[in-house]
């Protein structure tokens, strides 16, 4: 818990308002949210001193699938099929869903959860569609795999936004999937039902801020119109953020044109569904028209690069979509791979071998103007996407932060000027050594408290789900 009179922290240095200070200190509350910045020597003096370490905003992570994380390494080799993509891989995610019980949701969780801590990330955006039991049949809870998933956040200290999953169908014209049982929700009527009880349950349960509950129609694929319209509506009137993966893979817009005579955004567009709390996950294969409808209706698109380049899906038009006007937040979806700095530089990255130019998300010429926007999508933009608290270091704000070691080899040669570029474009999880939320240590030194533990229990889980070769 915070003292009484609330805490102080002097770093070497502190990033406010997009730049680096020195000799300023920040102070928070015994609620966990900033108080005030202070350079008084009395202030100095009172603060807690983070000698080599520079203090950032936590980093949002608006869309994982946390039990993916069970897949990560096993899916690295050639299948049976002609040609390894998206679809291929698919079968072996649905397989080691329809494996876990309740525990391994919440041991998988907890790894993944874990592991974004360590990494600075301090809030998460679950889209959560793992609702059933084996072969469908729902637990007598409906909403038993989502609190284990919640629990898990909870207990190694992450905000979490649970992104409750509609699914109903294999896709138009598609005969219903078995490995897809577990996520089935028919009625929307039934989905919102659970929602609500959801949301209830959270709201009495939960610390104020620490979890909250979104909305999130799987895909065009998988939700029919007027499903989708229904649960949107509901979304739009209890005012809670919208997620959708949108034109991930091209069979899904040619699905939508075969059944509704358009492309993804062109019908979300149409259906007046698109708007500033709406998220489109991915939107990898949009066409200029779309581009130009995501930024007018001032949505957002979470950019999942690590992803999206293991499973060979696409690059994100992000030079387009920001000209435009639409915000790019990130997420660690598949959870192939946990680092929110690494998508940060791949939008860039993936544009300059596309383009075969250097900078080109860069706003204008100054020296650390690149990195300020892309760590704004790690940050800002991606409070946004989950109206969530956080993003930012500020008056009000909760004390969500992460500290990095000045000395770490990626960093070291750093001044305050280029420490954001050696970060951004360099920098790894390795030099993150202290993670805060709401003010209080989750992450010391590098460690979790839980770590060993977490680590344990999930190799258990690892190993009773594939088999030891140990």
């Amino acid at each position: 818990m915070n003292p009484p009179n609330g805490t102080g922290w002097l770093p070497d240095f502190l990033y406010v308002d997009g730049a680096f200070e020195t000799g300023l200190a920040m102070f928070a509350g015994p609620d966990g949210r900033i108080t005030r910045f202070s350079r008084t020597p009395e202030d100095l003096q009172r603060a807690v001193r983070l000698p080599l370490r520079a203090m950032l905003p936590g980093m949002i992570d608006c869309h994982s699938h946390a039990f993916q994380r069970v897949i990560r390494g096993r899916t690295e080799r050639r299948s049976a099929a002609s040609r390894d993509t998206f679809w291929t891989w698919r079968e072996s995610m649905y397989h080691a869903a329809n494996l876990l019980d309740p525990a391994g949701v919440y041991d998988s969780a907890r790894m993944a959860f874990l592991e974004m801590l360590l990494s600075g990330i301090t809030t998460v955006g679950e889209f959560h569609y793992l609702h059933h039991g084996p072969r469908g049949v729902p637990y007598e809870d409906r909403n038993l795999l989502a609190k284990e998933v919640l629990r898990a956040a909870s207990g190694v200290g992450l905000r979490i936004a649970l992104l409750r999953t509609a699914y109903v169908r294999a896709g138009w014209n598609k005969s219903p999937d078995p490995g897809q049982s577990r996520f089935i929700t028919s009625h929307a009527a039934d989905f919102i039902a659970g929602t609500e009880s959801l949301r209830s349950d959270v709201r009495s349960g939960a610390k104020p801020g620490s979890a909250w509950v979104g909305v999130a129609p799987h895909s065009i694929r998988a939700v029919p119109l007027e499903y989708l319209r229904e649960i949107s509506a509901y979304a739009k009137v209890e005012g809670l953020p919208l997620h959708m993966h949108v034109s991930e893979q091209p069979a899904e817009i040619e699905a939508c044109l075969a059944e509704h005579g358009s492309r993804p955004v062109e019908l979300l567009t149409r259906e007046g569904i698109l708007d500033e709390r709406f998220t489109a996950v991915h939107a990898v294969h949009i066409a200029p028209d779309e581009i130009r409808q995501l930024g007018s209706a001032g949505a957002s698109i979470c950019a999942c690069p690590t992803t999206e380049r293991n499973l060979g899906d696409g690059t994100l038009a992000a030079d387009r979509l920001i000209e435009a006007g639409a915000g790019i937040c990130l997420g660690s979806d598949s959870n192939a791979q946990i680092d929110l700095l690494e998508d940060a530089r791949l939008l860039e990255y993936n544009l300059r071998m596309a383009k075969l130019e250097r900078a080109v998300l860069a706003p204008d010429e100054g020296r650390e103007s690149l990195a300020r926007r892309l760590f704004h999508c790690a940050t800002e933009a991606g409070a946004t996407s989950l109206s969530a608290p956080g993003g930012k270091l500020a008056a009000g704000f909760p004390a969500d932060f992460f500290t990095v070691d000045l000395n770490d080899v990626a960093l070291a040669g750093a001044d305050r000027d280029s420490l954001l570029s050696h970060l951004v474009f360099a920098g790894s999880r390795a030099a993150v050594r202290d993670v805060y939320v709401d003010g209080e240590a989750m992450v010391s030194e590098g460690r979790h408290r839980l770590q060993d533990e977490i680590v344990h229990k999930f190799t258990v889980l690892q190993d009773n789900l594939w088999g030891s070769a140990r």
